[in-house]
């Protein structure tokens, strides 16, 4: 296995994608790697309600994503990681792609909330869209509350 040495965390900074994110920073201290913070603000419309790692809707401005991805990275930094975030824009998931190819990462973290079958076709799955995209590994990480709701 190759060595990792920047990991991107795709995140929407919701309590959901918690876990996606302590994994990340614990997973990017243990190999020594830099941690990329990414969230993605989308148009109108590119974001199926309720799905973590979608899109910011119209709640969520530029100025609140940055702020959140900001905080990640400090958090990340003050646990002895270095960390860098970005902000892009588009649809989540090509978004989360275009952007760890871009930043050549060697791992992206995302979190999902875990839904399956009819649900998960419905809403749709940023998750699912990264894992079968992407050009690097990806580490999907459960919410906490249906992880522990099994």
């Amino acid at each position: 296995m190759s060595k990792i040495e920047t990991i991107l965390l795709a995140t929407d900074g919701s309590p959901a994608s918690e876990g996606a994110s302590d994994e990340a920073i614990d997973l990017a201290i243990q190999v020594g790697a830099r941690l990329l913070v990414v969230s993605v603000l989308g148009g109108a419309g590119s974001r199926p309600a309720g799905s973590t790692l979608e899109a910011a809707g119209p709640a969520d401005s530029r100025d609140s994503l940055t702020t959140k991805a900001q905080a990640l990275a400090q958090r990340a930094k003050a646990a002895g990681c270095d960390a860098t975030f970005l902000v892009w824009d588009g649809d989540p998931g090509e978004a989360i792609v275009a952007a760890a190819d871009s930043e050549n990462a060697d791992l992206i973290v995302v979190g999902s909330h875990g839904r399956s079958g009819v649900s998960r076709f419905l809403i749709g799955s940023v998750s699912d869209f990264v894992v079968r995209h992407a050009h690097c590994p990806v580490m999907v990480v459960r919410g906490r509350l249906e992880a522990a709701r099994r």
